[in-house]
C-alpha cells in the first residue's frame, strides 16, 4: 500500500508497513528500526534475505522490493502483538510470584543490578541538586 502526495508537481512516495511510515530520508537499515521489535541487526538480516543493499533509502525501492520486505516483516511478531506478549509474560511472572515477578511488583531492577546506589530511575530515587546556598525570603 503506497500513499502518494504531490508537492510542487513532484510525487513523493511513502513506504508503509503495518500502518507505520518508514522514514524516507534515512538509510533503510535504520529506517526499519522505527518498527517496534526490529533493531539494526534484525533489519540487516531482513535486507540480506531480500538481497537489498543496506545503505539504500526507502524512496529508491521498487514496488517488488517493498513487497518482499513487507512479506518478511509481516511474518515476524512486532508492534502491538509483541507488546501484548511481553505484557502477558510479565503478568505470568507476577501471578506465579517468581523472583522476577516480585521485583516487577515492587518496581525494583529485575536483572540483578545493584540497588544501593544506581537504581534511581526504576525506584523513583531521583536526586535533586541544591540550587544556590541562598534561602528564599519568606513573605510575612
Amino acid at each position: 500500500m503506497k500513499i502518494r502526495a504531490t508537492v510542487s508537481n513532484r510525487k513523493i512516495k511513502f513506504m508503509r508497513i503495518l500502518g507505520i511510515t518508514v522514514p524516507n530520508e534515512k538509510r533503510l537499515e535504520i529506517g526499519l528500526t522505527c518498527l517496534y521489535g526490529i533493531g539494526i541487526s534484525r533489519a540487516r538480516k531482513i535486507l540480506d534475505q531480500v538481497g537489498i543493499n543496506h545503505g539504500i533509502k526507502a524512496v529508491n525501492l521498487t514496488p517488488e522490493e517493498e513487497n518482499k520486505i513487507r512479506t518478511i516483516i509481516e511474518s515476524i511478531i512486532i508492534e502491538g502483538n509483541l507488546k501484548r506478549e511481553i505484557g502477558a509474560n510479565i503478568k505470568r511472572l507476577k501471578d506465579i510470584k517468581s523472583h522476577r515477578g516480585i521485583r516487577h511488583i515492587k518496581r525494583l531492577p529485575v536483572r540483578g543490578q545493584r540497588t544501593k546506589t544506581n537504581s534511581r530511575t526504576v525506584r523513583g530515587n531521583v536526586r535533586r541538586t541544591m540550587a544556590s546556598g541562598k534561602r528564599k525570603e519568606s513573605k510575612t
